[in-house]
């Protein structure tokens, strides 16, 4: 079975839009969300358009800073220390990755907790190791939401990550491990990755290396989520860390690339602004 992310996210852009819509009733202004692009890289651009038409398509103010790739780090710092002080402004994104001059940790702890929509900040990342309220990082979170509508169950399943960034791989091994799951923590490296692998009922991959997970890595009736976006060496198309065709007779569900957990991370990141205006209007 295919995981359509495609279709999900739009499910879930549609609860949003009608919150939204919701919220400017009572609180006569919708979420306002500000997206900081440093440089001009290509894909980064394309991300931030997307993010940019989820956000007028469930009924935000979507606002784009375009900064040049020469932009010191303390003036960046500055920047967003301005909009942390700006009450109309309630989430803040800056896309990476970003130039080598900037330490991007910096940056990631510069933006006020309060509108981390992404869920990077240090603040919420410790809330999510100690089971307290925070936002979480929209791509594990999109993660957790297509095994749920996808009808998988969690506890008691044996789960293996491949990759353990920050961003994808720790976080969401840890939600896994919240739903009762036991989680295997691996890398492109690990010794008999293809047997740690081929025992897992949930794989999640994430390192960002094309078509790196062959059938002989998945367990017959395994789910496997593909978080790689990756141009395929061959052909140039884009494809994901695992070799979809190889692997997805052998999958019960299998997310493709595009089309999977790419659209979720971006419905999320729509959810996850909602509550952070949601936290603030309700205080």
């Amino acid at each position: 079975m295919k995981i359509n992310g495609t279709e999900l996210a739009r499910d879930l852009k549609n609860e949003v839009k009608q919150k939204t819509a919701e919220a400017r009733e009572k609180y006569g202004r919708v979420p306002h969300l500000v997206v900081i692009l440093v440089g001009n890289d290509p894909a980064s651009q394309s991300y931030v358009k997307g993010k940019g038409r989820d956000a007028e398509e469930v009924g935000f103010k979507s606002t784009t800073i375009l900064k040049e790739d020469t932009i010191s780090e303390d003036e960046l710092l500055d920047f967003i220390k301005e909009l942390n002080a700006d009450d109309s402004v309630d989430g803040i994104l800056v896309q990476l990755p970003l130039p080598k001059h900037i330490d991007e940790n910096k940056v990631i702890e510069t933006i006020a907790l309060e509108k981390d929509v992404d869920g990077f900040h240090p603040g919420n990342v410790a809330a999510l190791w100690q089971k307290r309220p925070c936002t979480y990082p929209c791509t594990p979170k999109g993660i957790i939401k297509l095994l749920d509508k996808a009808g998988v169950e969690i506890e008691g399943k044996n789960a293996v990550v491949i990759g353990r960034s920050n961003i994808v791989g720790l976080p969401v091994s840890k939600m896994l491990l919240d739903r009762n799951a036991t989680v295997t923590i691996a890398h492109s490296r690990t010794k008999d990755l293809q047997k740690v692998a081929s025992t897992a009922d949930i794989l999640v991959v994430a390192i960002g290396r094309p078509r790196f997970v062959s059938a002989d890595m998945v367990k017959e009736g395994a789910t496997v989520i593909d978080v790689g976006v990756n141009r395929d060496p061959e052909n140039g198309k884009l494809c994901g860390d695992v070799d979809y065709e190889a692997c997805k007779d052998k999958a019960a569900a299998i997310t493709p690339v595009p089309g999977g957990v790419g659209p979720m991370t971006r419905a999320c990141l729509m959810e996850n602004t909602l509550e952070c205006f949601l936290k603030k209007m309700e205080k």
